[in-house]
């Protein structure tokens, strides 16, 4: 009878999970068109322009926000909204960051140097003062769009997602997703879908391997950013980023991805495959101190402590102590007997 109910508790804690992802994924659907509609109402009514993505996205960020932490309450297990997020407080934030960033970067500069190579790029600078606040402000963007992102996938649904049918079939599921919520983009292609669920896979791994969102919301940004800014190439379909470097290609498809990008090249498959073994391995002191779990024998703990019959036991069976020990000086000999003269 026990088992059963330790059977049926799991069940609906499992069902629970699987609820509040569905309930996620409509929030953020939702949370995605109504910040889209505010930034644009905003930008043409105050010719705010330019800065209309970043609108888009820090209006996003907070109806995530909103509704994420509405779930979590609702759910019975409140939380501070760092972790609702997956930005846990740690002393290697930063580095992981950093790690992610680095890593994002090399595989763009990867992904580019065949076309460099092969002589596909055409490049044009803008060298004026608007490029460069466009750089900063761009910069800005992308920064805080990859972190909506990331916390609208790898963030709080994910984790539900993970309660609800486990680390492996959560990975492919938001792998795939993340590759159809792109299939729309101008310039689309099977290609391109491949090479986008290849980056959710490495993005879910940097969650499983962290346990936070630092390490993919620095490959994010800095896998847009360099695409974009460093290089002056689309981002999935989209040109807007581009400021100071502004670059055409020309070539063959599977290297260069055309209109789309280099996430639309079946060339970028081979760098995020070469990128997911770099993760893996650059992560490892972080899968050993975040992902560690106590190992549990038989399926007991085990720091329980002993019954009481057993520590009785224990006490009778315990040796008597040894007496204590004395220390025998040596005798000091008697003086010798006086000598009578004659």
């Amino acid at each position: 009878m026990h088992a059963l109910d330790s059977t049926t508790s799991r069940r609906s804690e499992r069902a629970l999970q699987l609820a509040l992802f569905l309930s996620s994924v409509f929030w953020f659907l939702a949370a995605d068109a109504v910040a889209g509609r505010a930034a644009r109402g905003l930008s043409e009514h105050f010719s705010l322009g330019p800065i209309r993505p970043l609108l888009t996205s820090i209006f996003l960020l907070f109806l995530l926000a909103l509704g994420f932490t509405v779930l979590q309450t609702l759910s019975g297990r409140r939380a501070p909204l760092r972790d609702i997020f997956g930005l846990p407080r740690r002393p290697t934030s930063a580095r992981e960051w950093s790690l992610g960033a680095a890593l994002g970067w090399g595989l763009v500069v990867l992904a580019i140097l065949p076309m460099a190579l092969a002589r596909a790029l055409n490049i044009h600078l803008w060298a004026q003062p608007r490029a460069f606040g466009l750089l900063l402000l761009n910069l800005l963007t992308l920064a805080v769009a990859a972190l909506a992102e990331e916390v609208a996938f790898r963030g709080y649904p994910f984790r539900r997602l993970i309660q609800a049918i486990g680390p492996t079939g959560a990975t492919i599921a938001l792998s795939l997703l993340f590759g159809l919520a792109h299939i729309l983009n101008p310039g689309a292609t099977g290609a391109s879908t491949l090479v986008t669920a290849l980056a959710g896979l490495l993005l879910s791994l940097a969650w499983l391997r962290t346990h936070g969102l630092w390490l993919g919301w620095g490959f994010h940004f800095a896998w847009n950013a360099s695409i974009a800014i460093l290089f002056g190439l689309p981002i999935s379909g989209i040109t807007d980023f581009a400021s100071v470097v502004q670059t055409r290609t020309f070539g063959p498809f599977w290297l260069t991805g055309g209109d789309y990008g280099p996430e639309g090249a079946a060339f970028t498959v081979i760098v995020l495959l070469l990128g997911i073994a770099i993760l893996v391995r650059m992560t490892r002191d972080y899968a050993w101190h975040y992902t560690w779990t106590p190992i549990v024998g038989a399926g007991y703990p085990m720091d329980a402590p002993p019954p009481a019959a057993h520590v009785a036991m224990e006490q009778q069976a315990r040796p008597a102590p040894p007496p204590p020990l004395v220390q025998i000086l040596p005798a000091t000999p008697p003086p010798p007997p006086p000598i009578e003269k004659p």
